[in-house]
């Protein structure tokens, strides 16, 4: 999990990023990121409705395996921002690590909020 400074508090907060946020999409989820001047810390919030998934025990299952790797990716961001990740598709209960850890890593590149890989020189 990550700690309680990098998460969302109060409904207002997640209505802002709604409402100004840069919109990215894939197939199973969409993030909604818009820099945040004010804060230290980047914040993050993860939805996943009813409607995409209506038992509790998956839905957090993938709140749970979203925020173990946002966690991780979190120092790797180049600012402050608030993202909202919206689960839009119910296959995420079953994709692989990986190939969510893909996902989420080509939304961040789209958005540009990541910082750039460092590339490692060939030796030849």
């Amino acid at each position: 999990m990550i700690p309680f400074k990098n998460r969302f508090h109060g409904h207002k907060s997640l209505l802002y990023v709604y409402k100004n946020g840069q919109t990215i999409r894939s197939h199973s989820i969409t993030v909604r990121v818009v820099a945040n001047d004010h804060r230290k810390e980047s914040r993050v919030a993860i939805v996943v409705s009813k409607k995409t998934l209506k038992s509790a025990v998956r839905r957090n299952r993938i709140r749970r395996r979203l925020y173990e790797y946002i966690r991780i990716k979190l120092p790797e961001l180049n600012g402050v921002y608030d993202i909202a990740l919206i689960v839009t598709s119910s296959e995420l209960i079953n994709i692989a690590q990986n190939d969510m850890t893909e996902q989420i890593d080509q939304l961040f590149d789209q958005a540009g909020i990541q910082k750039p890989a460092k590339s490692v020189p060939k030796n030849s």
